[in-house]
């Protein structure tokens, strides 16, 4: 059997050897055999030595995604069973339990170019390369062997695909299901919508981060000008929390935080702050279908008496609010990528500075800023200079009391630098007179 030859350059970044699967079309010295659009090839140093096998596009810049570094491991239906396999059991391991979760996760699970999202018994598949398209039966195989899902829909309808040559899909791939599906995360319902929702339908990548906000929904009530005094209930003398003019307050919340969450999306923060103790929650998003399924999810979970919700442009809210001189406890936000390419930074730059200096003059003093990007090109450190930007013109001191990214289902390979997409902080924010 004739195998293609991928040569690679001799003066090259060492990436492969760090375990990054991609190889540049800039990278190639030369090819050697015949070059079929997604078929398998090895790929060789300029001396000849394997480093690994793929598949191959010559339409991408991406033009090799590996598979494998081991020479002698085929890659055939049981090399995808078993690496699906291999990602449903890391996910059990670290999920206990877990019933919806990203469950493949392309390049971080060895299988790059692909991703699948598990919403109790439905799969929700993306293929986003070629050499993982011309794949299908052995995907559909694994997926079937491995869940036993009652249905399995195709969200291939993202732009990267035609960057791949392909053309844009979405529907059922295998059996039938509602379309919406009640999920349950930290605790809570959601209901997601597979057909239309962003990307798969849910972003499974912040659930551990909107549980880290449980420790700041709580204790507020001081700041709001309540405090414990005995008073008389029925001829005893108790305990009870009581307003500014003396009067008993009724309102078992009185203790929670004034929440803005804004870019609600599915109103997940939300769910969470009210779960864990907020008094009030303003819920901001720009989309009607967002907000009503936000509404819903609230609904779902009995907190629709805590939630205000709101139709606006975030950037216009900020600047506004801040203008009518109002305050919140706690500003949460998640806005979605502001840069998706490298050229895009500056301006993104410019959008998280807005939204976070605007953000910051909203925290009553000793509050906080729970803030996020999910630009990949948007680096660590630079997130955290424009929030200290933001920070030094809103005459704001920030403490960091949280930093995280990604969830554990959702992980990251060490020598891969686009696994840092996801940024999360929670800043306290004392003025500076």
């Amino acid at each position: 059997m004739i195998v293609t030859k991928v040569f690679l350059v001799r003066n090259r970044r060492k990436r492969l050897e760090q375990g990054h699967p991609w190889i540049f079309q800039s990278e190639v010295e030369r090819i050697e055999g015949d070059v079929v659009p997604g078929e398998i090839v090895e790929v060789v140093n300029h001396q000849g030595h394997f480093m690994g096998r793929g598949y191959i596009n010559p339409k991408s810049q991406m033009i090799v995604r590996l598979l494998t570094w081991n020479p002698d491991e085929e890659i055939n239906q049981e090399l995808f069973t078993s690496r699906i396999r291999e990602a449903w059991k890391f996910r059990q391991r670290f999920l206990p339990g877990i019933r919806s979760c990203r469950v493949l996760y392309g390049e971080a699970d060895f299988m790059p170019g692909l991703v699948v999202d598990k919403f109790e018994d439905v799969l929700v598949v993306q293929i986003l390369s070629l050499g993982m398209e011309v794949r299908r039966e052995w995907i559909l195989n694994a997926l079937l062997d491995v869940f036993a899902p009652k249905a399995v829909y195709l969200r291939n309808d993202v732009y990267v695909r035609e960057l791949e040559g392909m053309e844009q899909e979405k529907g059922f791939w295998y059996g039938e299901s509602e379309t919406e599906i009640e999920i349950e995360e930290n605790g809570l319902k959601l209901i997601v919508d597979i057909e239309n929702g962003q990307k798969t339908g849910y972003f499974f990548d912040q659930r551990e981060n909107r549980s880290a906000i449980a420790p700041i929904m709580t204790g507020w009530g001081e700041a709001h000008g309540i405090r414990m005094q005995e008073v008389e209930v029925d001829g005893i003398n108790e305990l009870r929390p009581v307003d500014r003019r003396g009067k008993v307050v009724k309102n078992p919340f009185w203790d929670g935080a004034e929440v803005l969450d804004c870019f609600t999306h599915t109103g997940s923060f939300t769910l969470n702050a009210c779960k864990h103790g907020a008094k009030k929650v303003t819920t901001l998003d720009i989309s009607d279908h967002a907000i009503e399924t936000a509404k819903r999810n609230v609904k779902l979970n009995g907190f629709l008496h805590r939630v205000d919700f709101v139709v606006a442009n975030a950037f216009d809210y900020l600047r506004e609010s801040v203008k009518e001189g109002k305050l919140w406890d706690v500003v949460i936000l998640d806005p979605p990528a502001f840069a998706k390419s490298r050229g895009a930074v500056k301006g993104a730059q410019r959008g998280y500075k807005d939204i976070n200096l605007n953000g910051l003059k909203l925290v009553r003093d000793g509050g906080y800023l729970v803030t996020a990007s999910c630009s990949y090109h948007m680096s660590p450190e630079l997130f955290a200079e424009t929030i200290q930007e933001a920070a030094v013109d809103a005459r704001k001191v920030l403490r960091l009391v949280h930093w995280s990214g990604a969830g554990i289902d959702h992980p990251k390979l060490t020598g891969i630098d686009e696994g840092d997409y996801l940024k999360f902080a929670i800043y306290e924010v004392r003025s500076r007179g």
